[in-house]
Parts: structure tokens; C-alpha cells; sequence
């Protein structure tokens, strides 16, 4: 027994690992990263979160119809940076760490969350170690609360349902349960 449990705690490590890596490669390599948004709100095009698809100027489609005589000249590799001293994108790239490649960020990445330094929040100034330690007895009320809720509503509904199998309460309890599932996959997928 105490094998299994040494081997399941040493397959953690690349499992943490590997979410590491994948949450890295989404957040490094997907558009709009941390300097375009910095450089859409610095040259007016961001207009929210639902500007890339809506058609506005600063989204992907109204882009499509304003980059066509000028867009032969922008050297940059960001659309948002026409305009601004290539100087000024390079120190954004150098505060944000795009200035380093990629394994070497990957490699801070890893040694700073090991450490537990989530470095700073750009919306409040503050450390993101400060931010978790105010929202944490809240989520953690939420969860016990929830936990609680769930186990006392589910063992007794479970018991019943196990004893009157096939019951009109079995019958009417299941299709309430997978309609409640259903919504709730629709609601979290759609809301």
C-alpha cells in the first residue's frame, strides 16, 4: 500500500508539470495576449470583450476592412502597435517577459510558482498571493457550504431511491435529477 501512495504522489509532479505546460502554450501563443491589450487600449481600438467578434473597429472583422491600405506599412508583429515608438513595444515586451523566449519563460514560470510568487496584479496593483488570501474564506465557505448541501441532500435522496426502486418517487425524482443536469449543462455552457 504505502508503494502505491509513494508512486501517486511521484506521478504528480509531471502531472502538475503538464498542466503547467499546457496552461503556458494557451496563455503565451494565443492571441491577444497582455501586449495587444495594452496596445488596442493605448491606440483606442479595444472596446471591450465582445469588440473581436462584433464587427467594431478594434475587432477582428471591422479590422479586416481598415488594414487594407494601411496595413502594408506596420513592421510590427502587433496590429495595435501602428503608431506607437517601437521603443515603447519593446519595454511592454520586456515587462510582460515576451523579450526572453519561450522555454526560458517557461522555466521562470515554474521556478516563481514554486515558489509561490504569482507576481502582481495589473487591475490592483497588489500581489496575486494578497488578492487570494482576501477572496480564500469566502470560496472556502462556498465550497464547505456547497459540499454540505450536496451530501446531505444526495445520500438520503440516494438511500430512498435504492429502497423504492422503481417506485413512482424513483421515476419522478430520476427525471427531475437529469432535467436539473441537463440545465445545468446548458446554463454553464451558455450563461
Amino acid at each position: 500500500m504505502s508503494a502505491y501512495i509513494a508512486r501517486r504522489i511521484f506521478l504528480m509532479l509531471p502531472t502538475l508539470l503538464g498542466i503547467l505546460f499546457v496552461a503556458f502554450i494557451v496563455v503565451q501563443f494565443a492571441p491577444g495576449g497582455p501586449v495587444e491589450r495594452v496596445l488596442a487600449q493605448l491606440s483606442g481600438a479595444d472596446t471591450g470583450g465582445s469588440s473581436r467578434i462584433s464587427g467594431s473597429s478594434g475587432g477582428d472583422f471591422g479590422a479586416r476592412t481598415q488594414m487594407g491600405a494601411s496595413g502594408d506599412t506596420v513592421n510590427s508583429k502587433y496590429r495595435g502597435a501602428q503608431g506607437l515608438d517601437p521603443d515603447f513595444v519593446k519595454s511592454l515586451e520586456k515587462q510582460f517577459g515576451f523579450d526572453k523566449p519561450a522555454p526560458e519563460r517557461f522555466a521562470l514560470m515554474v521556478w516563481n510558482f514554486a515558489r509561490f510568487d504569482f507576481g502582481k496584479s495589473y487591475f490592483r496593483d497588489v500581489s496575486v498571493l494578497q488578492l487570494i488570501k482576501e477572496k480564500l474564506p469566502v470560496s472556502m465557505s462556498l465550497g464547505i457550504w456547497m459540499t454540505l448541501l450536496t451530501y446531505l441532500i444526495s445520500i438520503p435522496l440516494g438511500i430512498r431511491k435504492a429502497v423504492q426502486d422503481g417506485s413512482r418517487f424513483d421515476t419522478w425524482t430520476s427525471a427531475v435529477i437529469i432535467v436539473a443536469s441537463r440545465f445545468q449543462g446548458f446554463c454553464s455552457r451558455s450563461c
